[in-house]
Order: structure tokens, then C-alpha cells, then sequence
């Protein structure tokens, strides 16, 4: 339906390095787009502006959401761009079409006595998913880790010594993010009962032939280390345990969590971006949204001048 959809996520791929669910997001959107098209009677390779306006007037007709109807806007300027800059079509007719503006929404980060009490109860969780489960946390929540940046730590990623860890983000780029002591010393902990796991099944044949724990957080998938899934699970655990509702803990919320609290802190955007590893700032001002709402809530709640019944409940 679209010739030049595969040549185009081939170029995503190899010089974007995108992953994977980034191109099934791209071909969902402009396959979905391709269909339109061709029912108004046009290759999606040759629509003009007024097919490209009239698609993104049925997202708003089918009350898709702003945010969504932006994002597959943003895919069909990428994927012209890439048409007229290769030659395949002489000009972009994405340049002057207008597209929603989603307002930005607020993360939706837990309290920091919440996180604290996270980690006490996944301690208390037995063996070594106890011990995952807390490392996992202490991680993710002095670091801002992704879910994918921390099951894919390697189990020699973290040294006693090392203040520093170097972590491969998005589109493969490398950043070196700080661990605190106690965290290191939850991962270290982490990675010796994992290492005391594998000694003591070498017994057998097999597991003496079987080469040591390459991940921190080993699992049973292609990749050796847990999956996104699994991370969720150890998280839902220690939320269980800790009395809080599961569906409010994610390593998500724990890395809007981590960003969250450090500009409560008087942390600037700009550290704020480094850290979180965020290729534009714009990307990391949404947190200054947080900031205003706790500073409006400070001003009702205890401002002599503030109208009766304005603080929050």
C-alpha cells in the first residue's frame, strides 16, 4: 500500500537507531494514514495538503486525542521530509499544515514518603526478589533510570568504588548517571545473592558448565535480562506490600518520581535534563509544572491573604 514505508523505517533504524516499538508506532500511524489515502483516491506517496488536512480533520471527527493526533502528525512530517530530501517526491506538503497542541501533562509522581515506604516493604520481601525488588527501586528512584536502561545493567555495571554508571538511553546514546551509596550497596547486595544463587545450583554438570549471571536483573527472554513486564511485576509486589494501589507505582511514575522531587529540591533544568537524558529541554520543562502547582498549593494553604477554603483538601 505504501512503497516507501519499509525504505523509510529502514532509515530510522539505522540512523536514528530507533527501537522497535518506536518503528511499530511509525508503521501503525502511516499505515493508517495509507488507508485513508487510498479510499480518497491517491497514493499516500503523492497526497497533497489538502488530503493531509482533510486526514487530520477525521482524527479530530473520530475525537481522537490531541496528543495522539500529534504524534501520527509528527510521523507523517517525518516520513515527507524523508520522501522530498531523497528525491522520491519534490516537495513536503506537511510545511505549513497546522496540528493540535496538546497541553502538556503534569507526571503524576508519588509522595516522597510513599517511595520510602516502597522500599521498606519490598525488604521485606523474601529471597532474592526481595533483593532485586529493592535494588530495582533504590535505582530507579536515585537515579532516574527507564525501564529498559535498568533491566539491561549488566551485573559488573556496578563496582564498589564507582560513583558513576554508564547507562545506554534511547537511541543508543550513552550518559553516566550518579548512584548513590545506598543504592549501590542495594544493587551490590542484589548482585552477590544472584552470584550465591548460580554457585549454589554448580553441582550439577550443566550448571557448572554454565557461564555466571551476565545481567543484574536476569530473566527468561531472547536478551537474557528481565523484561519491561517483569520490572513491572516486582514493582506491583512492593506496592502490594507496602499498602499502596498498584496501578499508581511503575518504573515511569518512580523516574517522574525522581525528577519530581529533585526540582522540589531546587535542582535546575538544565542538571534535570542531563540526569533523565533528555535530548531537548523542552522535554524536561514539563516538570516546572509540577513546581507551580506545589508553590500555588504553598500560597493558598498559608498565605495570610488567601481566601477561606482555597487550601487543598
Amino acid at each position: 500500500m505504501n512503497r516507501y514505508l519499509e525504505p523509510f523505517l529502514e532509515m530510522l533504524a539505522a540512523e536514528r537507531g530507533a527501537a522497535r516499538n518506536t518503528l511499530a508506532a511509525y508503521q501503525a500511524d502511516l499505515t493508517d494514514f495509507g488507508a485513508f489515502s487510498q479510499a480518497q483516491g491517491s497514493p499516500p506517496e503523492a497526497a497533497d495538503a489538502a488530503l493531509l488536512g482533510r486526514y487530520m480533520q477525521r482524527l479530530a471527527d473520530l475525537g481522537l486525542a490531541a496528543r495522539t493526533a500529534a504524534r501520527r502528525l509528527s510521523a507523517l512530517r517525518q516520513y515527507y521530509r524523508f520522501l522530498a530530501r531523497e528525491g522520491y517526491r519534490a516537495d513536503d506538503p506537511t510545511e505549513l499544515l497546522a496540528g493540535p497542541r496538546p497541553a502538556p501533562s503534569l507526571p503524576k509522581a508519588l509522595a516522597e514518603s510513599e517511595v520510602t515506604a516502597l522500599i521498606e516493604a519490598a525488604a521485606t520481601l523474601p529471597g532474592l526478589r526481595g533483593q532485586q525488588t529493592v535494588a530495582a527501586l533504590e535505582l530507579l528512584y536515585c537515579s532516574g533510570l527507564r525501564a529498559s536502561e535498568l533491566v539491561a545493567l549488566p551485573v559488573v555495571a556496578l563496582r564498589a568504588d564507582d560513583q558513576l554508571v554508564a547507562v545506554r538511553g534511547k537511541g543508543g546514546k550513552e550518559r553516566l548517571v550518579p548512584v548513590s551509596r545506598r543504592a549501590r550497596d542495594a544493587a551490590l547486595a542484589a548482585r552477590e545473592a544472584l552470584l550465591a544463587k548460580a554457585r549454589a545450583t554448580a553441582g550439577s554438570k550443566a550448571a557448572a558448565r554454565a557461564t555466571p549471571p551476565r545481567w543484574l536483573f536476569p530473566g527468561r527472554a531472547a536478551s537474557g535480562h528481565m523484561t519491561r513486564q517483569g520490572l513491572g511485576l516486582l514493582l506491583k509486589d512492593a506496592a502490594l506490600a507496602a499498602g499502596l494501589a498498584p496501578e499508581r507505582v511503575s518504573p515511569h511514575v518512580l523516574r517522574h518520581s525522581f525528577a519530581s522531587h529533585l526540582l522540589g529540591h531546587g535542582a535546575d533544568l538544565r542538571s534535570l535534563q542531563l540526569l533523565l537524558g533528555h535530548a531537548d529541554i523542552a522535554t524536561t520543562q514539563i516538570y516546572t509544572k509540577v513546581l507551580e502547582e506545589r508553590l500555588r498549593a504553598l500560597v493558598e494553604a498559608h498565605h495570610p491573604l488567601a481566601e477561606p477554603g482555597e487550601a487543598p483538601a
